[in-house]
């Protein structure tokens, strides 16, 4: 039994792999960040790298990190996505302990009577007999590592579900972000609206007054009165879209938010740190969801060392040591000891699937690499759009600022000649009108530009 031991761990040490030798496929995308107008203004500070902070140092607003921790904890989809690493790690451990023998214990008994013209001594006879033991059966040695490639295998495949729920975890961030910002754009935008109604009622009713008064045509009333429903409509528009962007906060924080950590409107948020992508396009393999591909991608590769040891033979183990005896009260009784050693080796001849096989594992590792590389062109594609982004929405907001304050102006001026008679309201009408829509476009470039930074950090990988 020493003797074997010694035998089967020095075949295990001394066993091949057949795993082909793995390589990183070169990233089909440039090595730097675009470059051109759209991208002037990105500057690639060190200091504030994407993949050097945390997310909690990104997202610097208190009540949108007390959310981010809420769908943690609660959030389905990130739970799905946790379970599945749990399960890829018990596989993993299932198929490593194949590496392993399986030692177990057996009991049997039997008693069997033979009847006279078929026992040798022209006597019926019964027989008894029982045993205990304890040994191996039938474990494979791996001396050409199909099953150590295969534990490899489900070692990538685990590795992959792990980085997959890292890029879970990270998409959830980013979403949550994103929903705060423009939940408080809509109550921005909702206060605007309410505003304008209050100022248009007014306008109405003193309008109404000149009219009764005969100061002022049919026309100008009806116009004022235009102004009035426009707004209305907003306030119910804006009113309901809150309440939307309320909803799904409580389905990404898994619970409903409370109100004390929803913000008021864009006033009252903490704006996202600046951040840059660094100087080289390699910073995206470490982005969780590259990191995945490429697991899987090595998983493909250890596929192809098992596909490749089934053309060798199969080695099997089957070694038991106990007692047996052919009577119950004797089993451990002086004597009674029994050993059994076996063992079995398998050589394919010919055997279509085995090279179906191997042809499909190579096949299966070239869509591996081919969705790794697609899947770092897309990963740069969105970092350069987040960068064009970037680099121009800093001059949106300045000409929208301008233009508000001019339109403002304008509506001003324009108030002022129709109350002095110079002209006709509708020259206020369409001050007013395109003040109101400006407005709202300024806001929502402001939230762009707080969207645009946190799908930046989602895209380069963050910190985490």
């Amino acid at each position: 039994m020493k003797k074997l031991l010694i035998f089967t761990l020095i075949t295990l040490l001394v066993g091949c792999s057949f795993i082909p030798e793995y390589q990183r496929p070169e990233a089909p995308v440039p090595k730097e960040w675009p470059k051109g107008d759209a991208y002037q203004d990105s500057k690639y500070d060190e200091s504030s790298k994407a993949t050097e902070l945390k997310w909690n140092e990104f997202l610097q607003d208190q009540n949108l990190q007390k959310i981010i921790e809420m769908a943690f904890k609660n959030n389905r989809d990130l739970r799905l996505s946790a379970l599945n690493v749990e399960r890829a790690r018990a596989y993993y451990g299932i198929q490593r302990a194949e590496l392993l023998p399986a030692v177990d214990v057996s009991a049997s008994g039997q008693r069997q009577r033979v009847p006279a013209d078929l026992s040798n001594t022209g006597k019926a006879e019964t027989f008894s007999e029982y045993n205990v033991s304890i040994g191996i059966i039938s474990w494979e040695i791996d001396f050409f590592g199909r099953i150590r490639s295969l534990t490899k295998m489900a070692l990538e495949e685990y590795l992959a579900q792990e980085s997959s729920y890292r890029a879970a975890r990270l998409s959830l961030i980013s979403a949550v972000a994103t929903a705060y910002y423009t939940y408080a754009t809509d109550r921005e935008n909702l206060m605007l609206s309410k505003d304008t109604l209050k100022t248009q009622e007014e306008n109405y009713i003193l309008i109404k007054s000149q009219y009764e008064s005969g100061i002022v045509s049919e026309i100008d009333l009806h116009r004022a009165r235009t102004q009035v429903e426009t707004a209305k409509e907003a306030v119910a528009r804006y009113t309901q879209v809150v309440a939307q962007d309320k909803n799904t906060l409580d389905l990404l924080a898994g619970e409903p938010v409370r109100e004390e950590l929803l913000p008021q409107g864009l006033q009252s948020v903490v704006a996202p740190k600046d951040i840059s992508p660094g100087l080289s396009s390699e910073v995206l393999l470490k982005r969780p969801d590259i990191i995945a591909a490429e697991h899987t991608l090595k998983a493909y590769n250890a596929q192809i060392g098992a596909a490749r040891a089934a053309f060798f033979p199969t080695i099997s183990l089957t070694t038991l040591f106990g007692t047996a005896s052919d009577q119950l009260s004797n089993l451990f009784g002086g004597g009674s000891r029994a050993w059994s050693w076996q063992s079995q080796g398998i050589m394919p001849i010919f055997d279509a699937r085995v090279w179906a096989g191997y042809r499909a594992s190579k096949v299966e590792r070239e869509i591996a690499v081919a969705n790794y590389e697609r899947a770092i062109q897309t990963a740069f594609k969105e970092v350069a759009d987040a960068l064009a982004v970037k680099g121009t929405i800093d001059d949106q907001i300045r000409a929208y600022e301008s233009l508000v304050q001019s339109l403002s102006d304008t509506y001003r001026l324009a108030k002022m000649r129709y109350d002095e008679g110079i002209d006709s309201y509708l020259s206020v009408l369409d001050a007013q009108r395109s003040l109101f829509q400006a407005q709202q476009q300024l806001n929502n470039l402001r939230l762009s530009k707080h969207s645009n930074l946190t799908t930046l950090y989602k895209v380069l990988g963050g910190g985490d």
